[in-house]
């Protein structure tokens, strides 16, 4: 049994998810290769498990570069998942790649209509990202969490639209 576990804390019970049949792309970055290694696994992993068959994989340069990205691919896939790392350092960078990842990929979100699982690390140091990525020995696998997630909220939304098709016409 592995000691790296998908279950952090709090963290919902998502069921049996059947993501058959969807069209994923999973945008990951390329800084922090052994933490992105982890999150990367873990995304494919929580997509697999979820029944979602060849999810297309698109590397980008860092984190800043995902909101493009997502933007790029969100009108031709049922579903994104968003995966990077930030870890502070001494200067204000940090604040300004976290903020700007989260708001564009929210933005795209939101703007677009399509689920995004956000497995974005914002960590303090290595050790933060290494105990979030899902390798072997961490305590959270962040990557298959946001797998997950997203298709997750696709399965509630189609649901919904399903059943009531009048109410969620409007724009």
């Amino acid at each position: 049994m592995s000691s790296r576990t998908t279950l952090g804390p709090a963290r919902p019970d998502l069921g049996n998810l059947d993501g058959r049949g969807l069209e994923v792309a999973v945008i990951a970055s390329q800084w922090h290769d052994t933490v992105m290694n982890g999150l990367l696994d873990g995304a494919l992993r929580g997509l697999a498990d979820a029944g979602v068959a060849d999810p297309v994989v698109v590397r980008v340069p860092g984190s800043f570069e995902l909101p493009v990205a997502c933007s790029a691919l969100a009108d031709h896939f049922d579903v994104l998942v968003a995966l990077g790392v930030v870890i502070r350092g001494g200067t204000p960078h940090f604040d300004y790649v976290c903020d700007a990842a989260t708001r564009g990929i929210t933005d795209v979100a939101v703007r677009t209509r399509t689920p995004i699982g956000f497995g974005v690390l914002t960590c303090d140091d290595d050790a933060q990202a290494l105990d979030r990525a899902g390798l072997e020995g961490s305590h959270e696998d962040k990557g298959y969490e946001a797998a997950q997630a997203a298709v997750a909220t696709y399965s509630t939304l189609s649901a919904v639209t399903a059943s009531h098709p009048a109410q969620t016409s409007r724009a």
